[in-house]
């Protein structure tokens, strides 16, 4: 089974087949026997090869929230549909959805806008804390479904781009 995260921007893919015993990690001509037990205690332990650590993983949607070796890291689970959206023109990333529930602080752009990959698109705030969403990619703003003030659950459509013309 084919599979792939975003580690920061760098977008990592990996295969995953079952073995008697464990499954196995592919990555490239090498593989890896891998497998996540929880002890009776309810820690957490994550078997690469001859490798056994202690491993922390949350999730919260499609994020990937691990502690491993004294590091701790974000992964983002790439849907494989998005993802091939993506590889046929880009509409993966077409709807920006909220990362959580919340409001929108402010509005920085207007449908019809063209923006540029990493520009503020808006500001919202959850749990006290504000986050700002930045557009994925180059695009004009095709609908923007909020406005300041307004609240939302999380994964609800915040806006949407189009391809430039």
């Amino acid at each position: 089974m084919h599979h792939a995260f975003k580690l920061g921007d760098t977008e990592h893919n990996v295969e995953i087949s079952r073995s008697a015993d464990a499954y196995r990690l592919h990555l490239g001509d090498q593989e890896v026997a891998v497998d996540l037990k929880t002890g009776a205690d309810g820690r957490a332990w994550l078997t690469l090869g001859e490798r056994h650590v202690e491993v922390v993983i949350a999730t919260r949607g499609d994020d990937v929230f691990v502690h491993l070796d004294g590091e701790a890291y974000q992964l983002r689970y790439q849907h494989p549909l998005d993802r091939l959206a993506a590889q046929a023109g880009g509409a993966a990333e077409d709807n920006i959805r909220a990362p959580m529930p919340g409001s929108i602080v402010a509005v920085q752009v207007k449908a019809g806008d063209a923006v540029t990959k990493g520009q503020t698109l808006l500001v919202m705030e959850s749990m006290k804390m504000e986050t700002t969403i930045a557009a994925p990619r180059d695009g004009t703003i095709a609908a923007i479904t909020y406005e300041k003030g307004q609240t939302f659950d999380r994964d609800a459509l915040l806006l949407s781009l189009e391809p430039n013309k």
